[in-house]
């Protein structure tokens, strides 16, 4: 009888996953299709990071159910119209129970969105900024498991990448957060060793 690795959980579908996912079908849906797949497009590289910084303090999973009203709130976080908000907006914001109510993490968000078309100009799009700052593979835990995912709260790379936004004037976008980010769009492949998605071959979307 062989013993599941440390870290991995097996799902009622038979399939080992990381521990995180649970047995909510909507997280193990997340982590199956979404949470490593390399993702270039600039909306949803900007959606993702806003809402992890709405995740501070929070679980993913808290935001991830939340994330369909997010959408709607923010215009489907479509920066160009995000970027336009005003005190106006903020206050309908506070008000929409389906959001994490937080007025520090609603102006980042707004303010984040005026910072990306700026980033565009200098750099093209988000994707190619974002994309400068994945790892070398000689960075990257060869022999991952749960143990070493566990200390990976941040890497050299995510500081390098908070450190860059910060003096953009991005905010709510830490070393942790920066890393947490790097993980959901793929910039690095931190799914465990015996997990069903580890070795799949994944392109960009």
């Amino acid at each position: 009888m062989s013993t599941l690795a440390p870290g991995l959980i097996t799902g009622t579908d038979g399939h080992n996953r990381c521990w995180w996912a649970g047995q909510h079908e909507d997280y193990q849906h997340y982590h199956d299709t979404e949470w490593g797949v390399p993702v270039t497009d600039d909306v949803r590289l900007f959606e993702k990071i806003c809402l992890e910084g709405f995740q501070s303090g929070l679980s993913w999973l808290t935001i991830l159910r939340k994330r369909d009203n997010f959408r709607a709130a923010f215009d489907h976080f479509d920066f160009h119209k995000v970027a336009r908000y005003t005190e106006t907006d903020v206050q309908r914001l506070l008000q929409d129970s389906g959001i994490v109510r937080h007025r520090r993490k609603i102006e980042s968000t707004i303010n984040n969105s005026q910072r990306a078309l700026e980033l565009i100009e200098q750099k093209g799009s988000l994707s190619a900024y974002f994309w400068s700052f994945e790892p070398a593979p000689s960075e990257r835990p060869i022999q991952l498991n749960h143990e070493t995912l566990s200390k990976l709260a941040q890497t050299p790379a995510s500081q390098n990448l908070s450190k860059d936004l910060k003096k953009r004037g991005w905010s709510f976008i830490g070393p942790t957060t920066a890393y947490a980010f790097m993980q959901a769009m793929g910039l690095v492949n931190d799914h465990l060793e015996g997990c069903h998605c580890r070795e799949v071959e994944r392109g960009k979307v």
